[in-house]
This record gives C-alpha cells, structure tokens and sequence, in this order.
C-alpha cells in the first residue's frame, strides 16, 4: 500500500533550484538596474566614460612600455650577436646559415619567444652573400610578427646592405 502522508523534508534538488533561481533573479535585477541607472543618471554615464577613459589610457601606455622594452631587446640582442661575431671560413659559414635557419624555423613552430626567432634568422642573414635575396626568401616563408622584428633588426644594423647592390654586405662568402 501506498504511503498518504507527505515526505518529511525537502528535496536537494529543490534546494538546488530554488538557489539557481534566486542567484538568476539577483543577476537579472541588477542587470535591470545597471541599465537603468545609465539611461537615466548623467552623473553616473559621465563616471562610467571617465573610467572607459582611465583604462583606455592605462592600456595604452602599457602597449607603449612593452613596445620599448621590445626595441631596447632587440638592440640588445643585435649587439650581442655582433659582439659574439660570425664565421669567416666557407665551411663554417654554411654550416653556421644553415644551423641558425634551422633553429628560427624550430623556434616558429614551437612558438618560442619571436625576438630569439627572429635573432636567429638575422645571425643566418649575416653570413649570407646576398641579403636582398634571402630577405625575399624570408618574406615568404617567415611569420610576420618576426618578420616584423627580423626588419627592426636589420634596420639597426647598418652593415647589412638591403637596397641597391649587395656589395656593402657585412660579410662576404666566396
């Protein structure tokens, strides 16, 4: 025989759905009244525009900070790269073009840091005896954000010869 009287507590379910269904309500009220409160108090727009301003500004000024310590990286590392120096000799010259691209390419695929990419391509542009025709090379196979900082590089170094004749390349290989 069936049981007539009611169960003795509440369920967890009903529990569970009347707490989503409270924390739904709050969100849509306050919702509700957000929307209101911007429609209709000009102090409260004007407030809201000051802190879009404030953000926009701060945002801003970070990109610029991160975009200086990016060149003051870049110089840094086309100095270090000068200083360490290149190979003179034939042999070591290819092997030392051929290493260097091959690390840019390992590092564009595994999505290592774009300025020690691009360091490396710039290492193998060094000892290569036409720049113009591996910078070519590079623009279609290289990423653009390296790319990008690949051309930074080679703009602060004023011994690779990219326009007119190749002959002021930084180091020739017979």
């Amino acid at each position: 025989m069936a049981s007539t009287t009611p169960s003795q507590g509440i369920s967890t379910t009903t529990i569970a759905l009347a707490s989503v269904a409270t924390i739904s309500l709050g969100f849509v009220g306050y919702a509700l009244y957000f929307d209101h409160r911007r429609r209709t108090d000009a102090s409260f727009r004007a407030n809201l525009k000051k802190q879009h301003r404030a953000a926009s500004k701060l945002a801003s000024a970070s990109a610029k900070a991160a975009e200086q310590t990016q060149k003051q990286r870049i110089r840094a590392a086309v100095q270090d790269a000068t200083e360490e120096g290149f190979p003179t000799d034939p042999e070591e010259t290819e092997g030392y073009f051929m290493q260097e691209v091959a690390r840019g390419e390992g590092m564009c695929q595994d999505g290592s840091d774009p300025v020690d990419a691009a360091l490396c391509f710039y290492r193998a542009l060094k000892v290569y005896p036409q720049p113009r025709e591996l910078i070519g090379i590079y623009d279609k196979t290289v990423p653009k954000p390296i790319l990008d900082i690949l051309a930074e590089m080679i703009a602060v170094d004023p011994s690779i010869s990219v326009s007119g004749s190749d002959a002021g390349s930084a180091e020739p290989v017979e």
